[in-house]
């Protein structure tokens, strides 16, 4: 089926017209032209998908030639990429120049009304603008979590306790693997899915019957995806369609999609921080879409972005540290982790860590290290110091070094406590009063898991971003202590 439309170039003077589009923002004026493919798209779409349309021309992709952006100063550049295409450089960024990149990489392809779409657009699409952002990203534990999860036996084992389906009948208890469905909707949500294309199938559409490729576990948007061109990661968890804006990456809400209690409570902790109470007071009155973005000047509160990868200057615009979309390059320390805290890994792929005992965790059960996989002293060192940087922008150095100290304290003295549960859970193993076959499905194990995976991380999460609460009653020092003498009574039977 054909559309009347293609070619056309109406489109584009009526949507300059009726939506303020065709004005380049820090551009004097200039508009931005739309490629004659994107225009076609647009027509269709503004009646189909309205909601698309709108929220892409209020993008900076709709508004900015790669051309004028790659021309700004250093440190207000958005794009990365020098080489980008001659055939992109003077148009906005639209629907087709975004959805039928690397064609021929993509297993989700097809003929979309003589047009040839991919359905997903890939880190990899992205990397044609934002080269170095998608290298960043690709060496992450964000865009590895899907293979963390999946490729590690324990993790993974894990996973299927927690989705397993209990089918109960009278007083009969059993369990059965997960739905695809079930699995869609917890982990994987987060970590991402699996997205291949199995060919075509037929939907019914406002404009008739029209064959679009049939994706497995569709949709996500999972930080640690496998798109369907072999790439890694969904830059949409944070940058989300079709604004992709730089805004709503920086605000916390963004992280809060799956950094939330019980097990990784920094949504939960930050919001009753100083920093995020002020941030909640008055974010109406920074700058979110700064760049570069100054401290003191656009926000005066951190948020996750802050801290954790943007590019942050002073008033002056003197660099105090750069951007990244490795979000683990500041972190010098693995406050969550399985089973206690330990050095950041060196690779994302922590998949590969085996530790002294052979099996696939970043320590023993006793806490020996596997350091051969973990980042040295000099460059925890250094990691610590970007991230200092950013506490001295605001704090004085005292101010700063104090809150490292009590942290490294704090660590230390979780992790104590987590040694004490798995002593008790060694004795537990040992005198058969559950089956290490699973060591998460009985009583006595989802207590100590509860001690590292919950408990631990609220303590360590607390201390790091100033939530006493959840290091002291909400999931904290009570309910540590408290499980801990539960599994002592438990083995005293």
């Amino acid at each position: 089926m054909k559309l009347p439309f293609r070619g056309t170039l109406a489109v584009l003077y009526l949507l300059c017209s009726s939506s303020g589009f065709g004005r380049q923002q820090d551009a004097g004026g200039s508009p931005a032209r739309m490629s004659e493919e994107t225009a076609a798209c647009v027509e269709c779409h503004k009646s189909i998908t309205p909601g698309i349309v709108e929220d892409w021309l209020t993008s900076r992709h709709a508004r900015v030639t790669p051309s004028l952006a790659s021309s700004k100063a250093e440190l207000e550049r958005r794009v990365s990429s020098t080489d980008i295409p001659a055939s992109l450089r003077e148009i906005g960024v639209g629907c087709y120049e975004c959805h039928s990149r690397n064609a021929n990489d993509h297993k989700d392809n097809f003929d979309h009304f003589g047009y040839q779409i991919n359905v997903i657009v890939s880190p990899r699409d992205c990397s044609t603008c934002h080269a170095l952002e998608a290298m960043q990203y690709s060496e992450s534990k964000k865009a590895h979590a899907l293979g963390n999860l999946r490729q590690n036996p324990i993790y993974h084992l894990l996973l299927e306790t927690i989705t397993g389906m209990k089918v109960v009948d009278g007083q009969n208890v059993s369990r059965r693997p997960a739905s695809e469905n079930t699995k869609l909707e917890t982990c994987y949500a987060c970590h991402g899915t699996h997205v291949d294309a199995l060919g075509l199938r037929t939907v019914s559409t406002s404009v008739g019957e029209i064959e679009v490729p049939d994706l497995t576990n569709w949709p996500n948007q999972g930080v640690g995806r496998r798109n369907p061109d072999g790439s890694y990661g969904a830059c949409t968890a944070c940058h989300p369609r079709h604004s992709f804006s730089i805004e709503i990456a920086r605000k916390p809400y963004t992280c809060a999609q799956c950094h939330l209690e019980p097990d990784v409570p920094a949504w939960e902790v930050y919001r009753e921080s100083k920093h995020g109470n002020i941030m909640l007071s008055k974010q109406h009155d920074q700058n979110w879409d700064a760049v570069p973005w100054k401290v003191g000047k656009d926000f005066r509160t951190p948020s996750c972005a802050t801290c954790h990868n943007s590019l942050v200057t002073n008033a002056d615009g003197e660099v105090i540290v750069s951007r990244s979309h490795d979000f683990g390059a500041r972190l010098w320390v693995r406050i969550f982790g399985l089973i206690y805290s330990h050095p950041q890994p060196k690779s994302g792929a922590t998949s590969i860590i085996k530790n002294k005992d052979g099996l696939p965790l970043p320590t023993t059960f006793s806490g020996v290290q596997a350091s051969e996989y973990l980042i040295d002293k000099e460059e925890q060192q250094r990691r610590q110091m970007e991230m200092k940087k950013v506490c001295q922008s605001c704090h004085s150095t005292s101010w700063s070094e104090r809150h490292f100290v009590k942290l490294a304290q704090t660590i230390a003295e979780v992790d104590s406590m987590v040694i004490a549960s798995t002593k008790l859970m060694l004795d537990g193993w040992k005198r058969k009063l559950a089956n290490n076959a699973n060591p998460f499905d009985e009583a006595l194990e989802q207590k100590w898991v509860r001690q590292w995976l919950l408990y631990a991380n609220s303590i360590r999460y607390g201390s790091a971003m100033g939530g006493p609460d959840y290091a002291t009653f909400k999931n904290g020092w009570y309910e540590l202590t408290r499980n801990l003498e539960e599994m002592r009574d438990y083995l005293r039977r």
